[in-house]
């Protein structure tokens, strides 16, 4: 038989810890309390919140805290661009920090389906990467977008889209996160200046014969371009734009172009 006393007794016992344990978080909670500056607080609720990891920072969240305990610069959120940098400079009571040049993700291939065949059929996961751990993708060309759309669903603004067998960049929804980049086991896409709007879209450094051999719109390394324009250069075999240079002034090199591997900008409209 269970007595008055008998359930009274360890009921005062446990409320008693209870009592104490309490008493002990809420100390610890002030004598520990580690005050938020309220600048971070400021800076996070203008940061864009994609938290895309673009700024080199684990999020949004990340980078607040970065600009004001680490002093990271104001101008790494690309999404934001010089209005943002300008606002976290506000808060901060500082300059702003020179802008940085817009960029924008490319696709360096223009391989589609047509100018670039398959070498076998692919019955996997549609992701490029399960595709390419698989004896290196089912293109024949060994530099070529596989298609599968890897970098689409890595994108946070829904800026990539397949089309014709190719990652197409909607230039107006990229914020130049780098996803894209990282995701690509091709390493087929980059960050390049928003300012240049003509690239090459081809990535293989074979010999002209040997792409011609895999794809109809390869580059085939004739050098043509590059005396058209002074912002193309050679790496070895392959045509390239040195971004570094003021953007490709006309269309005469994509007029030369045999292998038709030079484009203006593959948007897409959604």
């Amino acid at each position: 038989m269970i007595t008055f006393t008998g359930v009274a007794y360890p009921t005062a016992v446990m409320g008693a810890l209870g009592m104490i344990f309490g008493a002990l978080l809420a100390y610890a909670s002030i004598k520990f309390f580690v005050e938020t500056d309220e600048r971070i607080m400021r800076i996070r609720a203008i940061l864009p919140g994609a938290n895309c990891a673009g700024c080199g920072y684990p999020g949004c969240d990340g980078y607040a805290e970065g600009i004001v305990d680490d002093g990271a610069k104001t101008n790494l959120c690309a999404a934001g661009g010089a209005d943002l940098s300008k606002g976290i400079a506000d808060i901060l009571g500082i300059e702003t920090d020179a802008a940085s040049v817009p960029m924008r993700a490319s696709l360096k291939c223009g391989g589609t389906p047509e100018a670039s065949p398959r070498k076998a059929t692919y019955n996997g996961i549609a992701d490029c990467i399960a595709a390419h751990a698989i004896h290196g993708g089912d293109k024949a060309c060994t530099y070529g977008c596989l298609g599968y759309g890897s970098c689409a669903r890595a994108c946070l603004t829904n800026g990539i889209a397949i089309a014709d067998g190719l990652a197409r960049v909607d230039r107006d929804r990229c914020i130049a996160c780098g996803a894209c980049v990282t995701v690509c086991p091709r390493h087929l896409i980059k960050l390049v200046p928003a300012t240049h709007t003509i690239h090459v879209r081809c990535s293989s450094k074979d010999k002209g014969s040997i792409v011609r051999s895999f794809c109809a719109r390869g580059c085939i390394g004739c050098k043509l371009c590059a005396k058209a324009d002074p912002a193309f250069v050679m790496d070895g075999f392959l045509a390239a734009v040195d971004y570094a240079k003021p953007p490709v002034a006309n269309d005469a090199a994509i007029a030369k172009c045999p292998g038709k591997c030079i484009s203006g900008d593959m948007g897409l409209i959604f």
